[in-house]
């Protein structure tokens, strides 16, 4: 299975512990009548675990999920289990928000939804919680430190008319006409390399999505999104 991460951070200075004591007894409930039921469908913040400088903890969330069966649609009320985890490093503070095994869209928006729902919880609003970015030079230079390890690059921000996005696959991208080419006209969006020393194949796009192709155990993951990813954010 990809794995596949978001990292925020949270804008506002705040001790672990007191984020831990937050989160601690959230929960929120709405009434749903699922055949001739009357249910809960609760959103919660469950297995608290906090070290050092590592919080941990899942954000719980009931849904209802419609299919469409036999011309008709039935409602299935689901649970959605999201790991999460909060890191101080040095005066920052990051969020890391596991994503669903869905497609990339879904991904994105439950990565996001959560952000949102434990800045309305830590902070009483929205946007204490916020996106982080990668610069291209970053990747840049990420890429052209070891170019045989990069699989694929995506570039954005093209300024070729009616070009959105420029791609280019293969080894030894950075000896090639096309990348210098392209660097003239874009910025690196995304890119798919080696980590040689892990023998893993992540991706990382400049908002900090982290998606790894290799098989690979959660903790495996999250030690380096931890220790690899979020330094190149600092």
């Amino acid at each position: 299975m990809v794995l596949a991460a978001k990292i925020f951070e949270l804008k506002e200075p705040i001790e672990l512990a007191l984020i831990a004591q937050k989160l601690k007894d959230f929960r929120e409930e709405v009434p749903y009548e699922h055949e001739g039921k009357q249910l809960k469908l609760a959103m919660e913040i469950l297995e608290l675990k906090i070290e050092t400088d590592l919080l941990a903890g899942i954000f719980s969330k009931d849904f209802v999920l419609s299919r469409y069966y036999k011309r008709g649609l039935v409602e299935t009320p689901v649970t959605e289990e999201t790991p999460f985890w909060i890191k101080r490093v040095k005066d920052r503070t990051f969020l890391v928000v596991l994503a669903p095994s869905k497609a990339r869209g879904v991904k994105k928006l439950l990565t996001n939804y959560v952000a949102n729902k434990l800045s309305e919880i830590l902070f009483i609003k929205t946007g204490g919680i916020v996106e982080t970015k990668i610069t291209h030079e970053t990747l840049k230079e990420l890429h052209e430190s070891n170019p045989r390890a990069t699989k694929l690059i995506w570039f954005d921000e093209v300024d070729i008319p009616n070009v959105g996005k420029l791609a280019l696959a293969g080894s030894a991208l950075a000896d090639t006409q096309l990348y210098r080419d392209y660097l003239e006209h874009g910025k690196i969006w995304y890119a798919v390399f080696e980590v040689q020393k892990r023998g893993l194949v992540v991706g990382i796009t400049r908002d900090c999505v982290v998606t790894m192709f290799s098989r690979a155990e959660q903790k495996e993951f999250l030690d380096y999104v931890l220790n690899e990813v979020i330094p190149l954010i600092l």
